[in-house]
């Protein structure tokens, strides 16, 4: 059995992408795909809903290239279906905005779950050099970020460094 390896980026950026990401539930699909491939009643179980439900969300994340049958075992005269996230990470196509908006929902439904979230939101004044600093930085802070092993607990990290609009208002 030759096991497919997750492209490490997937851009957000076809009608089919967007469709997928439009409803909250294939959020917690992909994050709990995350974590190791699963069959949909394994899905079912720990996300606490219907196979059915499940089934349908992932054919949608499966038209749009989201999600695969990573593999397939057989167990009591029929086939399980293993299934797994195509991407380790998702980004959005620079300046698209909905592409924006559809990542930040995504996270935004799991910071939700979290009891005691780390969110810090800071405006700074910098040049063009130091803002190229911290961007090459913090990117290669997370990017290098080492994983514990499969039981540990998951961690979501959301970095961003963005130039705010003129609004007028000092800041």
């Amino acid at each position: 059995m030759t096991e497919e390896i997750p492209d490490e980026v997937l851009e957000v950026r076809t009608p089919a992408h967007f469709k997928a990401l439009a409803h909250p539930f294939r959020h917690r699909l992909l994050f709990a795909l995350g974590r190791r491939p699963a069959t949909i009643s394994q899905l079912a179980t720990g996300l606490g809903t219907a196979k059915g439900t499940v089934a349908h969300h992932l054919k949608v994340l499966a038209e749009a290239g989201m999600v695969r049958v990573g593999h397939s075992r057989q167990v009591r005269g029929g086939t399980e279906q293993y299934h797994e996230r195509t991407f380790r990470r998702m980004i959005g196509e620079a300046g698209d905005l909905d592409a924006t908006a559809a990542l930040l929902n995504a996270v935004a439904q799991q910071i939700a779950t979290d009891r005691d979230p780390l969110l810090h939101l800071r405006h700074l004044r910098l040049t063009p050099a130091q803002a190229d600093r911290l961007r090459a930085t913090l990117d290669d802070l997370v990017g290098g970020a080492e994983e514990a092993g499969p039981d540990a607990p998951r961690y979501g990290v959301l970095v961003a460094l963005y130039r705010q609009g003129d609004s007028g208002s000092p800041s």
